[in-house]
């Protein structure tokens, strides 16, 4: 029962610190769910990444959904979505309610100026951890820069480079590189 509260209070304080959106919020899902409670292990959250950012919604909210699933079920993978989306409901409840408010005050400016470049930061490092997952040869890393270039300088819907990365993985390690 234990475990039970703990990994819901874990999805409750992710949604709280999600800050910057989902790329953003990696970093502490890795964390928690990877590292400290051991959840679920590292290659397999490349995956659901991977897959969440694939189907729709946001990372957090796909993540948890996955993670309650594979630890306790199908009800558990809806109440951890609950958790997840929780604070940030709320949270939004009140901005929505506040906003004109406090639209134009400097303090409140000034901390999300603040917050900006430290969003980057998260996300620079969550990059760089699943990287270090992800990027075990040279075929792995030749699959990136591929991406990369599609996404930044062809400028390619994310979505598509997926969708064509997935196609040309399963032709080239099925028939020209077989993994096993």
């Amino acid at each position: 029962m234990r475990s039970f509260f703990h990994l819901m209070v874990t999805f409750i304080k992710i949604g709280a610190f999600s800050f910057g959106g989902g790329y953003a919020v990696l970093a502490l899902i890795q964390k928690e769910v990877v590292e400290v409670n051991q959840w679920i292990e590292a290659k397999e959250f490349v995956n659901i990444v991977a897959v969440a950012e694939m189907t729709p919604g946001p990372i957090a909210v796909n993540s948890s959904t996955y993670v309650g699933f594979k630890v306790y079920g199908p009800g558990m993978g809806i109440l951890l979505t609950l958790c997840v989306v929780l604070i940030p409901f709320i949270l939004a409840l009140l901005v929505s309610h506040y906003f004109q408010k406090f639209k134009d005050s400097e303090s409140l400016n000034l901390a999300l100026a603040g917050i900006r470049p430290v969003v980057i930061g998260i996300i620079a490092a969550a990059c760089f951890s699943i990287g270090k997952i992800s990027i075990v040869d040279i075929h792995h890393l030749v699959f990136f820069l591929l991406a990369l270039f599609a996404v930044v300088k062809l400028k390619i819907h994310p979505i598509l480079v997926l969708v064509g990365a997935g196609v040309l993985g399963a032709i080239y390690y099925l028939y020209l590189f077989p993994l096993f």
